[in-house]
């Protein structure tokens, strides 16, 4: 069994907004699905490979996001390294990507957060950058949309996000890495 978590913040609002970017990405992948309500989350359950995958978008709004996994991490018995979290990352920018794993938040409220409610940091995050080079005031940048632009470059960054996606589910986190972390 795999967790698949698409960090952001519910509601409208929110909608295409940099911090949101955990949630696109699993809504590309899915396309239109009836999610499911469980845990202070929306789930997906899905079987890709003949393995059972869980597709969580946390509704306690970013900061408070492991208080969802860790309920679905102990319903479900997941073990650790079965985790993917997708979150955004201000560190890098638009366009850029890159999987970690055994790291700290790095100031991800989101990320600090289930490092927190899961007690440990190995499990593996797909960080997209959403730096566009203009960050003044964090909270503000990350809460805004983004433009027609970086949305144009997030769409053609999708295929190669859903091909981690299906990765991390088939060849598990080292694979994984090995093959998309290269530049």
């Amino acid at each position: 069994m795999k967790l698949i978590v698409g960090l952001g913040n519910p509601t409208k609002e929110y909608d295409k907004t940099r911090h949101n970017i955990g949630f696109m990405v699993i809504d590309n992948y899915l396309g239109q699905v009836n999610w499911q309500n469980k845990f202070k989350a929306l789930y997906y359950k899905k079987n890709i490979a003949s393995e059972t995958v869980y597709f969580v978008k946390p509704l306690t709004f970013m900061n408070l996001s492991g208080e969802a996994v860790r309920e679905f991490v102990q319903y479900f018995n997941v073990d650790i390294k079965d985790i993917l979290v997708i979150q955004d990352d201000l560190d890098e920018s638009i366009g850029q990507y890159k999987l970690k794993k055994n790291s700290s938040s790095g100031g991800h409220n989101g990320i600090k957060n289930i490092i927190k409610e899961l007690n440990s940091e190995e499990f593996l995050r797909l960080k997209i950058g959403i730096n566009n080079g203009t960050v003044c005031n964090t909270i503000d940048f990350v809460l805004n949309k983004f433009s027609q632009t970086e949305i144009d470059t997030l769409e053609k960054l999708y295929p190669t996000f859903n091909n981690i996606i299906e990765s991390f589910v088939i060849n598990g986190i080292e694979k994984t890495m090995n093959i998309y972390n290269t530049k």
